[in-house]
C-alpha cells in the first residue's frame, strides 16, 4: 500500500487517492471544490487538442485535474489537505489547480484549520493555459501569506518529482517543509542545468538530502512515519 521498496527504502509513485488513503484516518475525508473542471480557454494544441488532451488524462488517471483538495481526520485531528499528482500531466498547474489550492487555502484560514500540501509536481505552470496558468503561483502565495498572517500552522510536503513553479511557490511557502526520501526537488532540472551552464554539478544535487543540508527542507520523514510525524507537528505548533 505504501509503495516502498522493502530492500533499498525507495520511494515509488502513489496517486492522490493513495496517499488520501495513507494519511487520513479512515472514513473521514471530504473532497472539496471536486465540481471545478478545466476548460480550453486558449484553444491551444501540440501533438493533440487540449481539450482532447484533458479528457484522455481524465480518462487514464480517474482525476478530473491535478490537484485533490479536502478535509479530514489525521489521528483526529481535523486539517485542511490538497494533493497534487505527477499522473495528470506532469501534475503541472493549471487554472483549476491553482483555484482548487486557492480555495483550499482561504477555507483553512476562514475554519482555522491546519493546512497540508503534499506536492507531486513535474511540470511547473503548465504551458497550455499560458499566463493563466502561471499567475496561479502568485494567487495561491498570496492566499498563503493571508493564511499565515491568520496564525495559521501550514505542513508542506515535497515527494518526488516537486519541481517548476510549484517549487518556485506554494511548495517552498512551509512553516514546517518535510520531504520524502530521495525525492528530486528544484525548479530546473539537473540536465538542464547541466546542459545550460556546463558545469559539474555537486553529489545528489537537487535530492531531498541535498536540501536538508542545505537548508531548504525541515525533516526527511520516511512515508511510513508521515502521518504519526505531521500529527505531532500539529500537536507541537498547537496548529
Amino acid at each position: 500500500m505504501l509503495n516502498v521498496c522493502p530492500q533499498c527504502g525507495f520511494h515509488w509513485y502513489v496517486s492522490a487517492r493513495q496517499r488520501i488513503d495513507q494519511l487520513f484516518d479512515p472514513g473521514t475525508f471530504e473532497e472539496w471544490d471536486g465540481q471545478l473542471l478545466p476548460t480550453d480557454p486558449l484553444g491551444f494544441s501540440d501533438k493533440k487538442p487540449y481539450a482532447k488532451r484533458i479528457i484522455s488524462e481524465q480518462k487514464r488517471t480517474g482525476l478530473s485535474d491535478a490537484a485533490l483538495t479536502g478535509t479530514g481526520m489525521i489521528r483526529a485531528r481535523r486539517v485542511a489537505c490538497g494533493v497534487t499528482d505527477s499522473s495528470f500531466i506532469m501534475g503541472s498547474m493549471g487554472s483549476v489547480v491553482g483555484e482548487r489550492l486557492a480555495r483550499l487555502v482561504e477555507r483553512a484560514t476562514s475554519e482555522s484549520l491546519p493546512l497540508i500540501i503534499i506536492s507531486a509536481s513535474g511540470g511547473g505552470a503548465r504551458m497550455h493555459e499560458g499566463i493563466l496558468s502561471l499567475m496561479q503561483m502568485a494567487k495561491v502565495s498570496a492566499a498563503l501569506a493571508r493564511y499565515s498572517e491568520a496564525g495559521g500552522l501550514f505542513i508542506s510536503v515535497l515527494t518526488n518529482p516537486t519541481m517548476g513553479g510549484v517549487a518556485a511557490s506554494f511548495a517552498s511557502l512551509g512553516d514546517l517543509v518535510f520531504a520524502e526520501p530521495r525525492a528530486l526537488i528544484g525548479f530546473a532540472g539537473p540536465r538542464t542545468i547541466k546542459a545550460t551552464i556546463r558545469v559539474e554539478l555537486p553529489p545528489g544535487f537537487q535530492t531531498s538530502e541535498f536540501l536538508l543540508e542545505h537548508g531548504f527542507v525541515d525533516r526527511i520523514i520516511d512515508r511510513k512515519d508521515l502521518k504519526s510525524e505531521i500529527a505531532r507537528a500539529i500537536d507541537y505548533c498547537g496548529g
